[in-house]
């Protein structure tokens, strides 16, 4: 398995300093955390630095499935914004959330997937990189935490997708999101199988053999720490 690590695990620490931990200690991917505190430091370090780069796209206060129109329109605006950035230090994909809902209503639900699949698109349109959509825990104002919405999602943009190995564990559908086409990497955290806690892997109910079936995976942790303890363990796996 080609391994990196998320930012969120080195937060505020100077890029320089994130790129020599990452390759003291092995890895071939970083995942850069594509929110505001970010992009206030950035002096474009990650370009051509001699790893795999990969970007989350910015989550907080972005909804791209979202009734309100303006707010859609500027979740898409930072999203592409995020994606020409990517391509501008030659990253290889962005993970997006597929977005959600305030009342999971069967008629609004449905609205809501369907600006889902036009916000992707839109976003897909407007990019030259991979844009791959994650799978969502288990919480009904989250759409793409099913198997059948993933699917609709990318069978209806031709979008790659993220898997989240904890999202997935609880909702019990982890073997099977990973047996989904066009996976650009994944996501590896562990719980309890009830709550999204981004815990060490081999901390909670996680069955870590499937990580055999993982190719490309990103630690997504907050604590660099428990991201060596989790390598340790994939280290043992695999």
């Amino acid at each position: 398995m080609e391994l990196g690590f998320t930012t969120l695990a080195l937060f505020m620490h100077d890029h320089k300093e994130i790129i020599k931990l990452a390759k003291l200690h092995g890895f071939e991917i970083i995942e850069i955390l594509g929110e505001d505190p970010f992009w206030e430091k950035d002096k474009c370090e990650f370009k051509d630095c001699g790893l795999d780069i990969k970007i989350h796209s910015t989550t907080v206060d972005i909804n791209i499935a979202s009734l309100n129109k303006g707010i859609k329109k500027e979740s898409v605006r930072q999203i592409i914004n995020c994606g020409q950035y990517g391509e501008k230090i030659n990253a290889s994909a962005i993970t997006v959330h597929p977005g959600k809902i305030g009342r999971n209503e069967p008629h609004l639900r449905e609205w809501a997937m369907e600006r889902a699949i036009e916000s992707i698109g839109e976003i897909i349109d407007n990019t030259n990189i991979v844009i791959s959509v994650e799978n969502m825990p288990v919480n009904p104002s989250f759409l793409g935490n099913t198997v059948e919405e993933i699917e609709r999602i990318q069978n209806e943009t031709g979008c790659f997708l993220t898997i989240d190995t904890g999202h997935g564990n609880t909702c019990g559908n982890l073997e099977e999101m990973l047996s989904l086409k066009n996976i650009s990497y994944c996501h590896l955290n562990d719980n309890n199988g009830m709550k999204d806690q981004h815990i060490t892997l081999g901390d909670g109910t996680l069955d870590l053999s499937l990580l055999k079936k993982i190719n490309k995976g990103i630690i997504e942790l907050n604590n660099f720490d428990n991201v060596l303890k989790s390598k340790e363990i994939i280290n043992k796996i695999i």
